[in-house]
């Protein structure tokens, strides 16, 4: 079965601005799920932030294995019930993808725990991405770096937890330097954040970014489905202790009660 893939895109600028309407004519979630369509393994469709529940139903994301992430211009408009119930698939085994200013997506933050803030400048230049991880399955069919003509900067620091890998390392025209492609495991879920993707200029058009994120999709997919004893947490009765005990002391639940939350 192909990997069942949503991406998702805030849809704002695509309506908005001139530039990024003439580069991304049918929305740059269109693009992105285009790309990923070519690839047999993947069945990629969209959702947007102006759907109902932004297209991100409980019903949806149920037959949801990877769901690829682009916001910028609104991230307050995404409603938290929808970021608590795709961090709640995330944690059962549904992969994310997040894509450039979305690290300041509610859904991210809330995952990372932290600010995710970074250094920026909108200049158009020259990015390098190093490849550092080259036998990592996202960096497969890839040389030792590639470089983008124009992209917006992002700097260090990068406020995020550290991370379980490091794939790639950019270098940009003015001289910073960002972690560009980092994974996470939380709970059954993973997770890859990649830098690259600023609106005004064709990022998702290149086909090595493309390959990126087939990469990327391939790799956050979990075959072994949907992990939803996550949430669970078992009062277990001392007649199921796996070594006979004796119950001592005084104590707050009766058998069998339900924790507190």
């Amino acid at each position: 079965m192909a990997i069942r893939t949503i991406v998702w895109g805030e849809n704002i600028h695509e309506q908005t601005n001139e530039i990024v309407r003439s580069i991304y004519p049918n929305g740059m979630h269109n693009t992105i799920a285009e790309a990923l369509n070519r690839d047999p393994a993947i069945r990629a469709t969209t959702a947007t932030l102006q759907e109902p529940e932004h297209g991100l139903t409980e019903a949806r994301l149920a037959e949801t294995d990877v769901l690829v992430w682009w916001g910028h211009k609104d991230h307050g408009a995404v409603d938290d019930a929808v970021v608590e119930r795709v961090a709640r698939r995330v944690w059962e085994g549904m992969g994310l993808l997040v894509l450039h200013s979305g690290h300041f997506s509610k859904i991210f933050k809330r995952l990372m725990g932290t600010p995710c803030a970074l250094k920026w400048r909108e200049a158009g230049e020259r990015e390098r991405l190093w490849v550092i991880n080259p036998r990592h399955p996202i960096a497969e069919g890839l040389g030792e770096n590639f470089v983008l003509e124009n992209e917006e900067m992002y700097g260090e620091q990068f406020s995020v937890p550290e991370p379980l890998e490091t794939v790639f390392i950019s270098w940009f025209a003015g001289g910073e330097v960002f972690r560009s492609g980092l994974t996470w495991r939380r709970g059954a879920g993973n997770i890859f954040y990649f830098r690259p993707g600023h609106e005004t200029y064709p990022t998702y058009h290149d086909a090595t970014v493309q390959k990126v994120l087939v990469n990327g999709v391939k790799w956050a997919f979990n075959p072994q489905g949907t992990y939803a004893a996550i949430h669970d947490a078992p009062n277990v009765p001392v007649d199921k202790a796996l070594e006979p005990i004796e119950e001592r002391g005084p104590k707050l639940h009766e058998a069998g009660e339900a924790g507190y939350r």
